[in-house]
């Protein structure tokens, strides 16, 4: 036990609550504490477990005297109390890197710019389909520390954003999935992709030779594989290299492993997600899967099953000879070049929010060829006009209702309105969910309407 050690905890969400129950349970002296107001389902897990809590401000001088400090993911390096704690040598760790000490499940763990929550929920499924004790923890799922605190399981399947693997030093994922990097939040990095692939990079450290690397052919993550080298067994996807790999061949996924002696095919047909990019999804997470003893007739078993996440090109319903198309995940600029490669109709494109310093020439010639006309919706609209006034005609909307208005103003029967922002959805939503949902009830008052 450690009833000598302090460990302070910043930010009172789902990985704070379930990083301070696993510190209690280990003999701990801890304080819950959060610069604003702790909302009222974490002030009643707060009551359940007897957490010593403070909020609306953090008590700095005794935060400075911890053993350990385990940081919420949204709390920036820049923050000023964690300048303070990395100038006295406090170190300064994440849920994940605190929960990995007390558990010994082998943990796969996927990141990547996109396609992250599909490709962990995709691989749990498989999981859970072949019988295994699993359970989906990180950016989705429940808190992993809370999970390891209450729960005993043999694997985690562990999504993981760049801001959680900023602050994971030691923890090691037994299986690494790397999907792509592609710009995103890079006005927390610097405003360099460098430093933002050095952080998804991250999920490499530690591996060791019985460990799994699984890897897409993106064009950075390819660049950067010399640079950041592993001594795990690579699996490179769509790329017929090495003894191991995940490829396409006639119609089939096929995945070769232990050295190349053993191969598995698992028909491409029966995958229910649609799109390139879920084909790489898919076959990473078949990979995982059958490198950890999983059998391709679960895959494609789980494959026939699986069906597409919600604000991830999501079909939300027709109005007027219009589709309206969910993409509000679609929170960076290689999203919305997916979610324009998936439509064939003309296009009128909402984006807007809260810009992460995006790059939007990337979509010009995709712009150029599908869609008709720009929304804009946001308080700030002026990167998005800048960007796109000379290409298509652009219109500057500040609010849901006068977005789906000009939408449809701007709109002629066939259409297809997507709603794919390229934004952080912060200045006029609480999240990308609620974004979502919102449209999509837009769209259904529409229909009530008739």
């Amino acid at each position: 036990m450690n009833n000598d050690k302090f460990v302070a905890i910043l930010g009172a969400g789902e990985s704070g609550i379930g990083a301070a129950v696993l510190a209690l349970k280990q003999g701990f002296k801890v304080l819950l504490s959060d610069s604003g107001n702790i909302k009222s389902e974490y002030l009643k897990a707060i009551e359940k477990y007897n957490i010593p809590y403070e909020q609306n401000g953090h008590s700095q001088e005794t935060i400075l005297t911890a053993d350990e400090v385990i940081k919420s993911p949204g709390i920036p390096e820049t923050a000023p109390l964690v300048v303070k704690l990395r100038q006295k040598g406090i170190p300064v760790i994440s849920e994940i890197e605190f929960a990995a000490r007390y558990t010994n499940a082998k943990k796969i763990c996927i990141t990547g710019s996109n396609g992250k929550t599909t490709t962990t929920e995709l691989t749990y499924a498989i999981f859970k389909n072949a019988g295994f004790n699993v359970a989906m923890a990180g950016n989705v799922g429940r808190s992993f520390a809370l999970q390891v605190a209450q729960e005993n399981f043999d694997y985690y399947i562990i999504e993981l954003s760049s801001f959680q693997l900023d602050n994971m030093y030691s923890f090691k994922a037994d299986t690494a999935i790397l999907l792509n990097i592609t710009p995103d939040h890079l006005d927390r990095y610097g405003y360099s992709l460098d430093n933002y692939a050095a952080s998804k990079f991250r999920i490499v450290r530690n591996q060791t030779p019985d460990c799994f690397f699984i890897y897409t052919p993106d064009k950075v993550v390819i660049e950067k594989l010399d640079e950041f080298k592993t001594k795990a067994c690579y699996i490179p996807v769509m790329q017929n290299i090495g003894k191991n790999n995940c490829v396409l061949e006639n119609g089939d996924i096929v995945v070769n492993y232990n050295n190349g002696s053993s191969s598995v095919k698992i028909p491409l047909d029966s995958l229910l997600l649609k799109g390139q990019h879920n084909v790489l999804n898919a076959m990473s997470a078949a990979a995982a899967a059958i490198a950890n003893g999983v059998s391709s007739d679960v895959v494609e078993q789980t494959f026939k099953q699986f069906k597409p996440l919600e604000h991830r090109i999501e079909y939300a319903g027709e109005y007027n000879g219009r589709t309206f198309i969910n993409d509000s995940k679609g929170t960076n600029v290689d999203a919305v070049f997916r979610a324009l490669e998936s439509c064939n109709a003309p296009i009128v494109l909402i984006l807007g929010g809260v810009d992460k310093g995006n790059d939007y020439s990337q979509l010009y010639s995709l712009v150029n060829q599908k869609v008709k006309s720009i929304v804009a919706m946001g308080k700030d609209n002026s990167p998005i006009i800048k960007a796109f006034e000379n290409i298509k005609p652009v219109f500057d909307t500040h609010s849901l209702a006068d977005c789906m208005n000009k939408c449809l103003e701007v709109s002629e029967v066939g259409d297809t309105i997507l709603l794919s922002p390229a934004c952080a959805s912060f200045d006029l939503f609480t999240c990308y969910e609620q974004r979502g949902e919102l449209f999509k009830e837009a769209v259904k008052q529409l229909n009530n309407k008739i």
